[in-house]
């Protein structure tokens, strides 16, 4: 919901030697074939890189040669061997804004759009944020139950949105039908709040039960839809209410503990619905909070895993809840760029590095904050500054894509669903590196760059390749 500081280190992250990463692992890690853990690479690498005027630009053909000499400190040793989370995707969100937006295209300009993003031949998004009545990024503040008390939810309609938001998703599912949505309300009808507004406020207990009716209603009516929804979480940033200047709503732990053990879980499993449950969807400096509520027998229940956003705090504290729930899943559920910063465009570096952090502490999907907006991050109706993965002019109807953009296009569009995260080291602490290997065993490795020209030394298996890195850049690399 805020942005992300431009300024903040994303470099240290928690140090975990591969011994102790691989044994804490093991209760989920595949056991690789002897196939897999004798024989290196059989193909050449393919590269593509984003640095000065290029974008996702293939390199030159490199090629596999036998290891030769010690290791040094620019080499990057990949081992498929060590594997860790099994990976679910990357996207953003369709917020009320963007689904906006996107409806107000040409329909042909945003067949094409839907296409770079979601086909899995291009973007491949597949992991999208979608809102339960308004957030900051919508038209107007609205749920699907306004006015009066209303405990038996006669009044529940989701008119709102069948107008553009319910087509929108439609669309997007025609281009990646492996699309996974997972839903979050900034803020619960206002009569069920102490002060009786969408805006800032907490949750009152007497309302929990209709509140897992209202979550059941909504599900239901979009499935009617024909838009199936993969998961919720309980609340947007559990913890602020933003100051009442958009619609948020404080969830003491208790409640959001009650909700889901007494309420939405029992409820969701006795319709039959599949739909997981994530919790806390906030911060990274919540993670005791984290921990207390998954250490609770009624929400464990229904619930196993946890959605962060990365606005405070720093990603390793992902793996201190990790630690003590080893198997519970974790999601990175909303990270956005300022358009008010010049690197608006261009801090792929940054955005690489804060994926490479949440991916390296056990994230199994990342999901930006909005699609589109505007050049001035519009539609918006709160105080925050956050700019699109795409911005959509709102003169000249012209594109453009955000640095974010860039980086996410340099893990999902090689990253395939069911990918595992595996093992890779490297002493030269500025390159900053993450691998895995693909269902079809195509292993995958990102390095990112934010200094000076280098070059390093892949090795994987018994081979090695020197591998050039641009100033300021994001590379990866695929091979089988």
């Amino acid at each position: 919901m805020i942005t992300m500081s431009g300024e903040r280190s994303r470099r240290e992250f928690l140090k975990i030697s591969t011994l102790g990463l691989a044994a804490t692992a093991s209760a989920e890690a595949w056991n690789p074939s002897p196939r897999d853990a004798q024989e290196g690479p059989k193909s050449g690498l393919t590269a593509w890189t984003t640095a000065g005027d290029d974008r996702f630009r293939r390199l030159p053909p490199l090629a596999w040669r036998k290891t030769t000499g010690a290791t040094s400190e620019r080499t990057v040793i990949v081992d498929s061997k060590v594997q860790f989370q099994e990976i679910l995707g990357f996207g953003a969100a369709f917020t009320d804004a963007s689904c906006y937006l996107f409806n107000q295209m040409p329909s042909a300009s945003r067949a094409t759009l839907l296409r770079e993003l979601f086909h899995p031949s291009e973007m491949n998004l597949n992991v999208c944020r979608t809102c339960i009545g308004a957030s900051d990024y919508s038209t107007s503040v609205y749920s699907f139950d306004e006015g009066d008390p209303d405990p038996e939810l006669k009044r529940f309609s989701i008119e709102h949105d069948k107008a553009y938001i319910l087509p929108m998703l439609r669309e997007a599912r025609q281009q990646n039908r492996e699309l996974f949505l997972f839903s979050s309300p900034w803020s619960p009808p206002g009569w069920m709040k102490a002060n009786n507004s969408m805006l800032g406020g907490s949750m009152r207990k007497k309302y929990l039960g209709s509140y897992a009716q209202y979550f059941l209603k909504f599900l239901e009516a979009y499935a009617a839809e024909g838009v199936e929804i993969d998961a919720v979480t309980p609340q947007n940033e559990v913890d602020t209410d933003q100051d009442g200047r958009m619609p948020a709503c404080l969830w003491g732990q208790e409640y959001e503990i009650e909700f889901v053990g007494k309420h939405l879980g029992p409820l969701l499993r006795e319709r039959g619905l599949k739909t997981k449950i994530w919790i806390l969807d906030h911060n990274y400096n919540l993670w005791g909070r984290a921990i207390c509520e998954l250490d609770d027998a009624d929400l464990r229940k229904y619930s196993n895993a946890v959605a962060w956003h990365g606005y405070v705090g720093a990603a390793e504290m992902i793996s201190k809840v990790r630690e003590v729930h080893s198997d519970c899943a974790m999601h990175w559920t909303e990270g956005g760029p300022d358009y008010t910063m010049p690197d608006y465009a261009t801090d792929w570096v940054k955005w690489s590095e804060t994926f490479t952090d949440v991916l390296q502490n056990w994230c199994q999907s990342i999901t930006a904050w909005n699609l589109v907006l505007d050049e001035k991050g519009r539609p918006n109706l709160g105080p925050f500054p956050c700019g699109g993965l795409v911005t959509l002019h709102s003169q000249t109807g012209a594109e453009t894509r955000s640095g974010q953009y860039h980086a996410l296009a340099h893990y999902s569009r090689v990253v395939r669903r069911g990918a595992r995260r595996i093992g890779s080291t490297c002493e030269m602490k500025t390159v900053r590196h993450v691998a895995f290997q693909n269902p079809e065993r195509q292993q995958v490795l990102v390095l990112t760059n934010p200094e000076a020209a280098n070059v390093v030394m892949v090795r994987a298996g018994g081979n090695e390749v020197e591998v050039p890195l641009a100033a300021g850049s994001v590379t990866t690399l695929t091979w089988a």
